[in-house]
């Protein structure tokens, strides 16, 4: 736990409009070497169809869903593809199925994430639901196995919730899901909801959600516990077997309580809530490198809390105007750095990224550092905010470079030049003449993710169409893949797509008037150490790899 004079932090403080914050402490508990050159692409390795079900694992795993809220006092404390071309099967899983009715609109995945060892992959959605999925562990006889995933739990995280003061429904969609290191047999999780409206992309969202009563203060954090149980407890004194109380006067003989074998069992059970702390959308959390501590971020605070501790947090970022018809950005992204627990950086609307060191001040609405390209005049429009707004920026493995995502392009900023980015790479530069179209539908406004490779060689992020890019920064190649079912036939190539701007569009290309903007990937997730990745399209997550022999 980061430690400093107890006067110097800013205790997070109750709202009730839009007026300036008073700083009084609140009680919450009450509240691929290439890249992928024409032959050498990757292949879907399994795909899966994430559909509001209810999960049948069969008779070896069941899943158990537990939301008894005892509190667990313990400390929780190469290039991309190689020189040859790919070629894996195709599996879809199918799920056994009861079917609950409710508005697809839930079945959407609203973020994606691998547990630092690769061996977990989680999903999280619109409708509350967290999927987690397993890597199947390597056979002799069945050695291509290894490297599949399959379903290993699923729970409800959050719930549909209304303020009734407000007439405002709270929304359930997991924003974001973050994994903590393992430490024992169980596995631990961090998943945070989102409001009753989608993340604003503008301080005049901002300004026009606190004008009408849009704000609340029901978007939680909770941490929760996925363990495994092979055994139950049988023999009880003062209970049957069915857990009913027994009468006292039957109880003739005291009994030793012992363990007998049953079908393995995964239960996901609440350990921590972390609530009443953030007035605004919660657009980012991340765990420090100490594991002691995490910070949640909203549009315009962020937040550092203590794993163990629920009801009191310490905000560290408080860019909000005492009126707010004054505010000119707001905060879109935050991490902390992968190694320095005393550094963090954050992004805003206005395309700027701000790194943070926790040592200088307990109160860091004074950067350290300050990168930010300067914008050149002639290229000056009315969509130049909008697509200059970062919408998620992440650190490099090493803690040396920053990455960070706009709408139309990928940069690599090296920490130790704040003046202009190192790298720069075009995601989807011909939809530039279509800024008005993708204005008025909305798009303009979508937040694409982007992920490192494991060794910080290649990048990637998604686009329209269902399309996504990687980019390797050593050979300076791009390649565009699409995520979708109709190219996913067994043993078939995963080809390079293109986008034909204008002319004669040759056969193989797809012009850039055909893009269905409904189908984007905004999520993506890469293997820590492999070249395996995730990529939700919609209610789809398909992961791919490189060969299997």
């Amino acid at each position: 736990m980061l430690t400093s004079p107890p006067t110097a932090h800013r205790l997070l403080p109750e709202e009730s409009g839009p007026g300036a914050p008073t700083r009084n402490h609140v009680n919450t508990q009450h509240h691929a070497q290439y890249l992928l050159p024409a032959q050498r692409i990757l292949y879907v390795r399994v795909m899966y169809n994430i559909s509001r079900v209810e999960l049948t694992l069969g008779k070896e795993r069941k899943t158990a869903f537990s939301m008894d809220e005892d509190i667990d006092t313990r400390k929780i404390n190469n290039s991309f593809l190689r020189d040859h071309n790919y070629a894996t099967e195709v599996y879809m899983i199918l799920l056994d199925i009861f079917t609950i009715h409710i508005l697809p609109h839930a079945d959407i995945i609203s973020t994606v994430e691998f547990n630092s060892t690769g061996e977990l992959l989680a999903t999280g959605d619109k409708g509350g639901r967290v999927v987690v999925f397993q890597r199947e562990q390597e056979s002799k006889n069945q050695p291509h196995r290894r490297g599949e995933y399959n379903v290993y739990s699923t729970f409800q995280s959050h719930e549909p919730e209304f303020d009734y003061l407000k007439s405002l429904e709270i929304e359930e969609k997991i924003n974001k899901i973050r994994w903590l290191p393992q430490q024992n047999a169980a596995y631990f999780l961090l998943s945070t909801n989102g409001k009753g409206q989608d993340p604003v992309s503008n301080p005049a969202q901002v300004r026009h959600s606190v004008r009408y009563g849009g704000v609340n203060r029901d978007k939680t954090v909770k941490l929760w516990k996925i363990s495994e149980r092979d055994k139950r407890p049988e023999g009880y004194n003062l209970k049957d077997e069915d857990g009913r109380i027994r009468d006292p006067t039957t109880i003739t003989a005291l009994r030793v309580p012992v363990l007998r074998p049953m079908d393995l069992m995964v239960e996901a059970t609440p350990r921590r809530v972390f609530s009443n702390a953030h007035t605004y959308h919660i657009n980012s959390i991340s765990v420090n490198s100490d594991y002691e501590t995490y910070m949640s971020t909203d549009d315009l605070r962020i937040n550092l809390w203590n794993l163990e501790i629920t009801n009191r947090s310490f905000n560290i970022v408080d860019i909000k105007p005492a009126n707010m018809e004054e505010l000119t950005e707001v905060i879109t992204a935050a991490e902390f750095h992968p190694n320095q627990c005393n550094t963090f950086v954050y992004s805003s609307s206005k395309g700027s990224i701000r790194l943070c060191d926790m040592r200088a001040a307990a109160l860091c609405d004074n950067h350290s550092k300050f990168f930010e390209e300067p914008e050149d005049p002639s290229n000056r429009s009315f969509f130049s905010e909008i697509i200059s707004s970062i919408s998620d920026v992440k650190f490099s493995h090493s803690g040396r470079y920053l990455m960070t995502r706009d709408y139309l392009t990928v940069k690599v900023w090296d920490l130790n030049m704040e003046n202009k980015p190192l790298e720069t790479y075009q995601v989807h530069d011909y939809l530039r003449s279509k800024l008005c179209s993708l204005y008025e539908n909305d798009c303009i406004f979508d937040k694409f993710e982007c992920v490192w490779n494991g060794t910080d060689s290649v990048l990637m992020t998604g686009s329209y169409n269902n399309f996504f890019r990687m980019f390797d920064r050593n050979t300076k190649r791009d390649v565009t893949l699409e995520a979708s079912r109709e190219n996913s036939k067994p043993r078939a190539i995963l080809k390079p797509r293109k986008v034909c701007v204008g002319g004669k569009r040759r056969k193989d290309e797809i012009s850039v008037d055909s893009l269905d903007f409904s189908k984007k990937i905004l999520h993506t997730a890469w293997h820590p150490s492999e070249n395996i990745i995730a990529v939700a399209a919609t209610n789809n997550l398909y992961i791919f790899q490189d060969k299997v022999n």
